[in-house]
């Protein structure tokens, strides 16, 4: 019992008929203090708290969800959306920490003096905590260390042309000293993983999709992954692919997995919720790359998510203005936004499929929480932050993009008639969102990679990637 005689009053305890705790659905009443889960209880006990919520019945509890992959392009880019538009959108989506990718902002996070601009540009004016990824480009290699001292959570590089001549890929030579380079740092590189060799090379192509998917056959994940998965094999580095399309690789990263190689695997809502066979004539809000593919496809990402060789599902939010989505495949630009719909899109199909919802959650918590090293996100449990989102199962509402609060009116998941919604978000044990009143506190902080909090760096290095230490939060 929390609250004995002549101990002070908890600041907060939030019960709940059905809260996320240890990977299932149970009774609980969630005890914070300063910010943080001190107790995880019986529904029923017996709390002295300056403050007492209870979610709703027919609503749940969950953790905060964590993004690792959010595009939010500032500064350069901030017409294309901002910190304060993507914070309040995951806010709103029930996210409560994301990670910012190295582009598509000007400068691009390639160096500390780069990182530096980007943390003054978000500093005071996040609705969620934000951390941020650095890049691994040809002129910045040898040197990737500073970045790491710095904070970064890891390092993206990409194995084609990324669409911003501020950020090239890394050739077959490039990747593998890259991988060298950050296995001798203990760092992580993510990937974004086509192989140029078979892309095919267009300009315009005009309004049917399946002209724009001939052009980035499945044959270019495979042969990047399998380069990377040799890499990581070689040097025993840490490796993550990005936004996975093809289900045709699922077996290889599997028997990766199972060799001890240190890798892990993201898919995102788009892939799960649209298939290639339903997208409209010239509806460019639909292109990504790699790009969706067909139905079968889609199925074997699902079988990939739920049996846990895909370790989790992220938005890859990438907007752009609305002027970009040129209704020609091969002169738009490519990026979906979705930060703020992408749970309950991924909610509406596992509902049309069967899927129970404590199935799914793992992708949205402690998976992402996993890759960027924090031990205390993604889990109601004593320690953990209290970051918190309230979700309604059995609401229903057609995705109006209009309302969304990413900065620019453009997603594929407009008008999809949509399953559950997110009530409330709460921070640090306070109410930050909520679907009643938007977004009511601009309260979030930027954070660094977690550091252990008492090992040494040569322990560090020998640990593996899913050591779970805890890790101290560092507000920068």
């Amino acid at each position: 019992m929390t609250g004995l005689p002549g101990s002070a009053p908890a600041d907060l305890v939030f019960r709940a008929q059905r809260a996320w705790v240890d990977g299932a659905f149970r009774p609980a009443a969630i005890v914070v203090v300063d910010g943080r889960i001190t107790d995880v209880l019986p529904v029923d006990a017996t709390v002295d708290a300056v403050d007492e919520r209870t979610v709703p019945d027919g609503q749940v509890l969950l953790p905060g969800l964590v993004d690792t992959h959010v595009h939010v392009n500032e500064p350069g880019r901030t017409e294309w959306e901002g910190f304060a538009s993507a914070t309040r959108a995951a806010a709103l989506g029930g996210v409560t920490t994301i990670i910012d990718m190295p582009l598509n902002s000007i400068p691009a996070t390639t160096t500390v003096d780069a990182l530096a601009v980007k943390r003054a540009s978000a500093e005071g004016r996040v609705a969620v905590d934000v951390g941020f990824w650095g890049g691994a480009v040809p002129d910045n290699a040898g040197s990737r260390g500073e970045l790491h001292d710095a904070g970064v959570f890891g390092f993206k590089c990409f194995t084609a042309p990324s669409g911003v001549d501020e950020f090239p890929h890394l050739d077959g030579s490039q990747l593998r000293e890259a991988i060298e380079e950050v296995a001798s740092l203990d760092a992580l590189l993510i990937v974004h993983a086509e192989d140029p060799e078979y892309l095919v090379g267009h300009d315009a192509l005009g309004g049917r999709y399946e002209d724009f998917l001939v052009t980035r056959p499945v044959e270019a994940e495979r042969s990047a992954i399998a380069q990377v998965i040799d890499g990581a094999r070689a040097t025993g580095a840490r490796v993550h692919i990005l936004h996975l399309s093809d289900a045709g690789a699922i077996p290889m990263i599997r028997a990766a997995k199972d060799d001890g190689v240190r890798i892990t695997v993201e898919t995102c809502p788009h892939y799960l919720s649209f298939e290639a066979g339903t997208i409209p004539d010239g509806a460019t809000e639909y292109k990504c790359c790699p790009p969706i593919r067909d139905d079968d496809n889609r199925d074997a990402l699902w079988a990939g998510v739920l049996d846990g060789t895909i370790d989790m599902v992220v938005s890859d939010h990438s907007p752009s203005t609305a002027d970009l989505k040129v209704d020609d495949w091969g002169l738009a630009w490519g990026g979906i936004a979705g930060l703020q719909v992408g749970f309950r899109a991924v909610w509406t199909e596992a509902v049309r499929r069967g899927v129970a919802l404590d199935r799914i959650l793992p992708a949205f918590t402690t998976g992402p929480a996993a890759l960027a090293g924090f031990t205390d996100r993604g889990v109601l449990a004593p320690g953990a932050l209290a970051h918190f989102a309230v979700f309604d199962p059995s609401a229903t509402a057609v995705i109006d993009v209009a309302g969304l609060a990413h900065r620019n009116p453009v997603s594929a998941f407009a008008g999809l008639e949509a399953r559950g919604g997110v009530t409330e978000t709460w921070l640090r044990g306070r109410s930050v969102a909520s679907a009643e009143d938007g977004v009511t506190s601009v309260s979030g902080q930027l954070v660094t990679r977690p550091v252990l909090a008492s090992a040494t760096a040569s322990a560090s290095a020998s640990a593996p990637a899913s050591a779970s230490a805890s890790a101290t939060e560092t507000r920068l």
